[in-house]
């Protein structure tokens, strides 16, 4: 008689049951390591960085465009809601890459010798309040909305 085979697990998932972790890999091509995970967002290119650099849209905003969230643009107008400086409302006069924060009109302090430098806020932690809109920022409001069906075939072709 043979015996059946025994049950072959990849090394990433015995880790993780040796650990007392429950959950399984969700997918076998992309990494569920934190290490990694941390590497690829802090050593992002600045394209990817715009797309991670989102920020949640107003209530308003989200029922009329049907759409959660966008990244950040230089004149859009935000809310701060967390931090020291919630509540402030102003134009986003930089989107600062490089360091993930973005400049806000009339969030700065003023240094030792005068000078007024602004201060960064993460995207996260603001709300569009409006959008600066042009054909870019429409294409990508039409792509994103989640109330028009996209696919290959219309109802009437599958009828």
């Amino acid at each position: 008689a043979q015996a059946c085979p025994a049950l072959v697990l990849p090394s990433t998932v015995l880790r993780a049951v040796s650990r007392g972790v429950a959950q399984m890999k969700q997918s076998p091509t992309v990494s569920s390591s934190r290490r990694k995970s941390r590497k690829a967002y802090f050593t992002a290119p600045s394209h990817i960085r715009r797309k991670l650099m989102s920020a949640p849209l107003s209530k308003d905003l989200r029922a009329k465009y049907n759409v959660r969230s966008l990244p950040v643009r230089r004149d859009d107008e935000v809310i701060i809601c967390r931090g020291h400086y919630h509540d402030r409302e102003g134009k986003v006069t930089q989107v600062y890459r490089k360091k993930w924060r973005i400049h806000i009109e009339r969030v700065t302090r003023d240094k030792a010798n005068g000078q007024t430098v602004p201060i960064g806020i993460h995207p996260s932690k603001v709300m569009i309040t409006k959008i600066k809109l042009d054909k870019d920022r429409k294409a990508l409001l039409d792509r994103k909305n989640r109330a028009t069906k996209k696919g290959k075939y219309t109802e009437k072709e599958t009828a």
